[in-house]
């Protein structure tokens, strides 16, 4: 089997994915934007090949390394990053090089797109908030008037970025003055009392291998903006709700052989047409694994490797290692350098111990979202996951 994985070194827990392809006997080609001596020894010995390429933006550089590699080692089986940042681009090269193993460019772009998740949703029989595309400034306001608060989301796009509350016409008016060009969306405000994630290794039937439920503050468009300290965390079990809604929702998209991250909120109180206080309702889905280091916690979480049940996906289309029984809550609290806490390092070291299971620097190009530090800690109880997290984060 010929692999390409495009950018294999970002985030560094992404070498994991070809480690573990490369002891299946996989031919693992990288392409990536940082020079091969840059790789990490363990990355380097697991790829059979690499191309650098100084910029991944430029697709000439990616399609030449693609041929060169269909040239060198014949047919390529699998084009993958596991990146949000990226899924267009393996999409598009699946597309050119007809590799089917993957969605192509159309569908890709429809599994991106919130406004085409909307009736995907309906077909899964999953509720979702009402949405309109951002046309007229006054088409907006109607909207707004109708659902009495919005969020302003760019159609295409991950995380918090771009993303503004919508109440008033001084609003809109800055929404239309800075999303420039891009596509955006009005979604109607869901009463959140929290994010829960759904987060599933499919096979090719679209069933899950693994499932995972991670749970996140109600705005993280919030904690970038205003720098506040993130904590979330995978639980040791999935909620039956959840688990219906995630399975669903995977059939109604048609998304099969992925790593998938798929978002609801949970309702604070009733609203109607979309359920009960404590239900769940559709946010947005992630054709990739969750961000950051949220594969490491879910491995601590379910005492598992993710990176080897998705390799068995890819070689295998099923589970080859029964998962462990031994689950936890594993939570990660993470600190802003631009805050000072009342307890420092070695006080978390001292009091925490060998419950803490990871800790270190955040990358850059992380940091908004996640902070500058992160602690992350196996604990069995709701009550020393707050804890935790209290102890962490208290401020001075």
């Amino acid at each position: 089997m010929n692999f390409v994985f495009v950018s294999p070194q970002f985030p560094e827990t992404y070498a994991n994915f070809c480690e573990r392809l490369a002891e299946r006997g996989v031919t693992v080609l990288g392409i990536g934007d940082a020079p091969y001596d840059g790789l990490p020894q363990a990355l380097r010995d697991a790829l059979t090949e690499y191309w650098y390429a100084p910029s991944l933006e430029d697709y000439d550089q990616v399609f030449r390394a693609c041929a060169y590699f269909s040239y060198k080692y014949g047919k390529i089986d699998w084009i993958e990053s596991n990146n949000e940042y990226w899924l267009s681009l393996d999409a598009q090269l699946r597309t050119d090089f007809n590799v089917t193993t993957g969605a192509n460019a159309q569908t890709m772009a429809a599994w991106q797109s919130k406004a085409a998740m909307k009736p995907l949703y309906a077909a899964g029989g999953v509720p979702s908030a009402r949405q309109v595309p951002v046309t007229t400034i006054e088409a907006a306001a109607d909207f707004v008037d109708r659902v009495g608060v919005a969020f302003a989301k760019p159609e295409y796009g991950m995380g918090a970025a771009g993303t503004m509350k919508v109440e008033t016409w001084e609003d809109l008016e800055t929404l239309f003055a800075e999303k420039g060009d891009s596509p955006y969306v009005l979604e109607e405000f869901v009463p959140a009392s929290e994010i829960c994630a759904y987060d599933a290794i499919l096979d090719s039937d679209s069933e899950p291998l693994f499932e995972n439920e991670e749970e996140f503050p109600p705005s993280m468009s919030e904690v970038a903006q205003k720098q506040i300290d993130l904590a979330y965390w995978c639980r040791p079990d999935v909620e039956e709700e959840l688990r219906q809604m995630g399975r669903a929702t995977a059939k109604a998209f048609g998304i099969k052989s992925r790593f998938v991250h798929m978002e609801f909120f949970r309702l604070a109180e009733d609203k109607p047409g979309l359920g009960k206080k404590g239900g769940f309702v559709g946010l947005e889905v992630n054709c990739r694994p969750a961000g950051g280091y949220t594969t490491e916690l879910m491995n601590y979480a379910h005492s598992t490797d993710v990176y080897t049940i998705w390799a068995d996906m890819v070689c295998h289309d099923q589970l080859l290692r029964s998962v462990d029984e031994t689950s936890w809550f594993c939570v990660d609290a993470g600190r802003r350098n631009v805050h000072s806490y009342v307890h420092d390092h070695d006080d978390i070291v001292r009091t925490w111990g060998d419950r803490i299971v990871m800790m270190r620097p955040i990358p850059q190009a992380l940091s908004d979202d996640l902070g500058d530090f992160m602690y992350v800690a196996r604990v069995a109880t709701e009550d020393e996951r707050k804890a935790f997290v209290d102890y962490v984060q208290e401020q001075r």
